[in-house]
């Protein structure tokens, strides 16, 4: 392994957020950025003194690389992650991973044939509150932990004028589609994935500009049955008018819960029995000075200053480590897809009156029924409807 990893990002405006984080760890050098806007490529290649620049991405793949970030729209997540991983490159990729099942079996492959590393870049799983709750969990403190909840409810009638590829592929479909953010740290905790999703809507009372309802209905409720029969509930609201709550979770086991703030002066608040007199709340900071991981004890100042709450720098110092040490990821393709994969087929569910559905488990599946197209090529990704 070499002392410094060559990284290259493809999808600039979303992962120029990343580039400070990258040249902060001293193992990675960012050296290359690709974009089909010339405009927004020169522009932060300028400001950030990067020299290779590309608007052809299976020409950037084909450099030597050894690190690609895939921070593009995302039904190119999968067909960019493949092609880089054939390559012989590793991988980071935004959320979600995947948007189709498809597409599933076609990553999980090209993770096997390369034996590169491939992680999925769930920030919300590196904020501090939830790697806090993360270590209580893992330590049994919760008990038998038997329900949680997430949500993530952001408005963004007006993003999706903005970035295009947002009124197709987050407003314009229906159900849970986009659940990481509120999925991906309340599976953490409970240790387990889900095997049955139902998904319900409230329906649709707003339009887009051009008059057209929005296909997705405005808040979603996607209920998630965990493998040791658990139940996880997650809302996904990107169309009500109402302020901002991204990181609303709760947790429930037989010896503690957990809630977290709810805006406008709340905490994050906990009751654990083996620390508690009473059945009252006390603040999760209590915990920190026995529990916190040490990824948050001293935490340079650069993941402070990171996005989502040190999540986009503390994911990339964990996916490096894992490259350097030859160890596994520690959001994996596998649990990447634990994290997506409930989404995809909340769609069906919802299409369907809600009817539980089975959630596949891609570590199971040998092969993809019906056949299925190759990957897209470079060629063909661009012209993609975003």
């Amino acid at each position: 392994m070499t002392s410094e990893l060559k990284v290259g990002l493809v999808g600039v405006p979303r992962g120029s957020g990343f580039i400070r984080a990258f040249q902060t760890v001293n193992e990675t050098a960012l050296v290359a950025i690709c974009d089909i806007n010339t405009e927004v490529l020169n522009q932060v290649g300028d400001e950030h003194g990067i020299k290779e620049r590309y608007t052809d991405f299976e020409q950037m793949a084909k450099s030597d690389l050894d690190v690609i970030l895939v921070s593009t729209p995302m039904p190119l997540h999968v067909p960019q992650a493949v092609i880089a991983l054939l390559e012989g490159k590793h991988v980071l990729s935004e959320v979600p991973a995947a948007t189709d099942l498809e597409q599933c079996w076609h990553l999980v492959n090209a993770v096997k044939q390369s034996g590169k590393k491939y992680m999925m870049a769930e920030n919300y799983t590196y904020m501090k509150p939830n790697v806090l709750v993360r270590e209580l969990a893992q330590r049994g403190l919760f008990g038998e932990i038997y329900f949680g909840e997430g949500a993530y409810i952001h408005e963004l009638k007006a993003g999706s004028e903005r970035t295009k590829w947002r009124r197709k592929w987050q407003t314009g479909r229906n159900g849970s589609t986009y659940p990481t953010h509120s999925l991906g740290p309340v599976l953490q905790w409970f240790g387990e994935r889900v095997c049955t999703v139902s998904c319900f809507g409230t329906g649709h009372h707003y339009h887009d500009p051009r008059g057209a309802h929005y296909e997705n209905e405005d808040s979603t409720t996607m209920m998630c049955k965990t493998t040791n029969g658990g139940l996880i509930e997650i809302r996904v609201d990107m169309l009500s008018n109402r302020p901002h709550n991204l990181t609303y979770y709760s947790l429930q086991g037989t010896q503690g819960c957990y809630e977290a703030p709810r805006g406008f002066g709340d905490a994050p608040k906990i009751w654990l029995a083996d620390y508690a007199e009473k059945m009252e709340w006390c603040s999760l900071w209590d915990f920190e000075e026995e529990f916190m991981p040490e990824m948050w004890r001293n935490p340079p100042e650069e993941a402070l200053h990171a996005g989502h709450g040190g999540g986009d720098y503390f994911e990339i110092r964990e996916f490096v480590d894992s490259i350097i040490n030859d160890t596994k990821p520690p959001i994996d393709v596998y649990e990447a897809l634990d994290m997506t994969v409930p989404g995809l087929v909340s769609e069906a569910s919802i299409n369907q009156g809600g009817i539980p559905l089975p959630v596949p488990d891609f570590r199971e599946i040998q092969s993809f029924p019906d056949g299925l197209p190759e990957p897209l090529r470079d060629s063909e990704i661009i012209s993609v409807q975003l």
